[in-house]
């Protein structure tokens, strides 16, 4: 496993490092750590929904894979893009083979092509495959990457940015989609900052202590708003909507995903998603109507109102997390 920092020189020094530059590594550590873990953890809730959803309707695969088998696309292989599929590869149970990624050099991603990645330069071609695409580009380079993608994405595919000072707003419009997902991290006083240091490798720190990482009480000096929780979930109703399932169904395999091996948790109903108005009239059969994530980021909802108000539904989601980052990957066996 790749050491989080050995391919920066940056952070080689011969002079004993002061307590100001530990603490900017440690930040640099823990965002990185953060970052992969709570995508890991949406690719796994996904990909167990997607999953869930070809065995209930018996329809066969979904969108663009087989078996619900979730497809993944990475653009960029900076040191965000290079750390991230090293996380999913090692945690998120998806094959290689489903994973993807666009790069200008073709040359950083040789490893991961030995293990079944494929590798090219075609952000186009990228878009079109996924169901959900990581940006892991430069800020600089995203004009470019949105122009390419504009107009290309399907209307399924969650986009995922990591790129920072654009706001989820502002991405919506240059890529003329909606279902993007964007982590918004800030940092908070705090004297636990080098939990991150104490782990010098990416899958440690995935591992142990989850506490750290976990989205609604995270430690180490970074939080993550709970709006990001809220467009998560909302994001796995759009998946059910993708697939045309009925609003009951889709909040049972929700459900039943989210209290996997916790059987005493709160239930989601469809007064926890939309408006009461909307919910007395939306019927069993009917799908939930496609929920735009830019709004979920930026807008009081209804479920950021039961997600705060609730502690059941707090420790069901603190519960899931450690659980599934807590579990060995299995990936399906291959006949």
């Amino acid at each position: 496993m790749m050491n989080v920092f050995s391919d920066s020189s940056s952070f080689s020094f011969d002079a004993a490092p002061t307590d100001e530059f530990l603490h900017l590594r440690a930040r640099a550590a823990g965002l990185t750590f953060c970052g992969c873990a709570h995508a890991v953890f949406l690719c796994k809730l996904a990909y167990s929904l997607r999953c869930s959803i070809t065995s209930h309707t018996n329809r066969g695969p979904l969108a663009s894979g087989g078996d619900g088998d979730l497809c993944v696309g990475i653009l960029g292989m900076g040191h965000m893009g290079k750390q991230l599929l090293l996380s999913l590869l090692e945690k998120s149970g998806i094959k290689p083979s489903h994973i993807k990624i666009s790069t200008r050099r073709p040359e950083s991603a040789v490893e991961f092509i030995q293990k079944g990645v494929e590798c090219f330069f075609d952000n186009r071609r990228l878009a079109a495959w996924a169901d959900v695409l990581f940006l892991c580009c430069l800020p600089s380079q995203l004009p470019k990457v949105c122009a390419d993608l504009h107009s290309h994405l399907p209307k399924h595919c969650l986009v995922y940015s990591f790129t920072s000072g654009v706001p989820v707003t502002r991405l919506s419009r240059l890529l003329g989609h909606d279902f993007i997902l964007k982590p918004q991290y800030d940092f908070v006083a705090c004297d636990a900052g080098d939990v991150w240091l104490s782990r010098t490798r990416l899958t440690q720190a995935l591992t142990g202590p989850l506490e750290a990482s976990c989205p609604l009480a995270m430690s180490g000096g970074i939080s993550l708003g709970w709006n990001w929780v809220c467009a998560m979930l909302y994001s796995l109703l759009n998946i059910c909507t993708s697939a045309s399932l009925g609003s009951s169904d889709a909040l049972s395999l929700i459900n039943s995903i989210l209290k996997e091996k916790r059987p005493h948790t709160v239930e989601l109903n469809a007064h926890s998603f939309i408006s009461a108005s909307f919910a007395s009239s939306l019927t069993a059969e009917e799908p939930f109507p496609w929920i735009s994530l830019t709004d979920t980021q930026t807008k009081k909802t209804p479920l950021l109102c039961f997600l705060s108000s609730s502690k059941p539904l707090q420790q069901c989601i603190s519960a899931a997390y450690k659980s599934l980052l807590g579990t060995p990957a299995k990936l399906p066996v291959t006949l």
